[in-house]
């Protein structure tokens, strides 16, 4: 049953967007099936392909993934640009993320008027403006990063002003 629903959710993605590459030879095989009038010549298609296809992902030739792993995926990413991920996963989870709400885990100042700061998620951010900054250097502040103009990104943490920052 994981496999047909992992099989319908794979197709419903490379249909989706008309960017999207082919599918992978192992599912396109299981779609073709489809097309076959006999139900005898249909169920041996099937059987065949979905053998083949459970092998590769058995071998890690082909990796199957859900909607959850994507916004995972996608959310631990926030910050990075990495356009092959993009391409991956960018149709399947339909709208950019825009922000992520988290909390302070630890920062440090790395120099006059510059902080790193270190996210409950395992992110770090790097100030990247030069004005001064006041908020509570305490563990577990919440902390609200959001994209800006021109692939910025700002910070705020607790009720402070938005910084500029960077991820590393």
């Amino acid at each position: 049953m994981t496999v047909i629903v992992s099989i319908a959710f794979a197709s419903a993605l490379f249909q989706a967007s008309p960017q999207t590459p082919a599918p992978p030879p192992g599912l396109a095989a299981v779609l073709a099936c489809r097309t076959i009038q006999d139900a005898t010549e249909r169920l041996a298609c099937f059987d065949g392909s979905v053998a083949a296809f459970d092998e590769a992902q058995k071998q890690g030739r082909i990796a199957v993934v859900d909607r959850q792993q994507i916004d995972e995926t996608r959310r631990e990413s926030f910050g990075f640009t990495l356009p092959s991920l993009t391409r991956a996963f960018g149709a399947a989870a339909g709208t950019d993320l825009d922000q992520i709400e988290t909390t302070l885990a630890s920062a440090r100042q790395v120099g006059v008027g510059t902080w790193v700061f270190r996210l409950s998620d395992g992110s770090v951010w790097r100030q990247t403006d030069s004005g001064s900054f006041r908020f509570r250097e305490e563990p577990g502040q919440p902390v609200r990063v959001r994209r800006a103009a021109l692939g910025s990104f700002l910070m705020t943490i607790g009720s402070s002003r938005a910084v500029r920052v960077r991820r590393e």
